[in-house]
């Protein structure tokens, strides 16, 4: 591969359908304010770079970065690209990735609005995300080990899987479709309405009025600490280990728990089983 190093570029397409490259200790920055630095580009290696313009990355094939920074200035960093390897990097400007393929990133920090939207195929681990409408219409997504802050994450998101994360995030899951999450920590108001075939399992949920209008929801070995109103109008498989404050008209299946501080029944199409202990609770 061909080496560039320790240059600064602010000009417009200043590394426009580069191949073969390694570009190291480079800034992408300047008065020129151009963008585009590495659009169209195949093969290439950046690292330990500083990226203070916009789309850098836009239809990009076999990328790999590397303990770089992208500004928030750095606006929609990576589009339309395939193969990307992002390692130890910060991505701080809005819509920083979108519409990519298999994308790996470990060891990152993402401080990015509206990230992640439109991808396939995206394995993260170890990655602290702060951002709202976070992967959003994303498939194909294994993630362990990531911190989630922020609001309405994974919305319409399909076959994905979740190992050992924590998500602090309201409106979560909405409308996601083959997903499981395992041992996972799930903080947030209105957890996963309107999802299908959303498995949860040994998780801890809190949040008030969680998995409503669910088709084919599971939940195993989970605890549900501060939900109330729970399950209203869901498809609902569930074994709960820890009371939960309260169930609202579970529409079919059987939703065992220690205990429940209150079941409202109010809907004379609930029909879903409530076990409380080793007794049944209908009415």
């Amino acid at each position: 591969m061909t080496i560039i190093e320790h240059q600064t570029f602010d000009q417009e397409r200043a590394l426009y359908a580069s191949q073969d490259i390694s570009v190291e200790n480079c800034s992408f920055d300047g008065p020129a304010d151009g963008e585009s630095a590495l659009k169209e580009s195949r093969n290439i290696r950046v690292d330990h770079c500083f990226f203070n313009l916009r789309y850098p990355f836009w239809h990009c094939q076999g990328l790999t970065i590397a303990n770089s920074e992208l500004t928030e200035l750095c606006r929609a960093a990576l589009w339309y690209s395939q193969g990307v390897s992002i390692t130890g990097s910060k991505l701080h400007g809005i819509k920083a990735l979108r519409e990519c393929g298999d994308v790996t990133m470990r060891d990152c920090h993402v401080a990015s609005p509206e990230f992640g939207w439109f991808n396939h195929d995206v394995e993260m681990e170890n990655v602290c995300a702060e951002s709202e409408y976070f992967m959003m219409r994303s498939r194909g997504l294994r993630f362990h080990g990531v911190t989630l802050k922020g609001k309405y994450s994974f919305q319409y998101i399909e076959d994905s899987v979740f190992e050992g994360c924590t998500f602090d995030t309201k409106d979560a899951f909405w409308h996601a479709k083959n997903v499981t999450v395992r041992n996972s920590t799930i903080k947030g108001e209105y957890l996963a309405w309107y999802c299908e075939n959303v498995t949860f399992e040994n998780c801890k949920i809190s949040g008030t009025q969680p998995l409503c209008y669910c088709k084919g929801l599971k939940l195993l070995d989970c605890q549900m600490i501060g939900t109330d109103l729970s399950f209203e109008k869901s498809e609902v498989e569930a074994v709960l280990t820890a009371p939960i404050d309260s169930i609202k008209n579970p529409l079919s299946g059987r939703i065992s728990v220690p205990a429940a501080g209150e079941i409202i029944r109010d809907d004379p199409a609930s029909q879903g089983q409530i076990i409380l202990g080793k007794s049944c609770c209908c009415a």
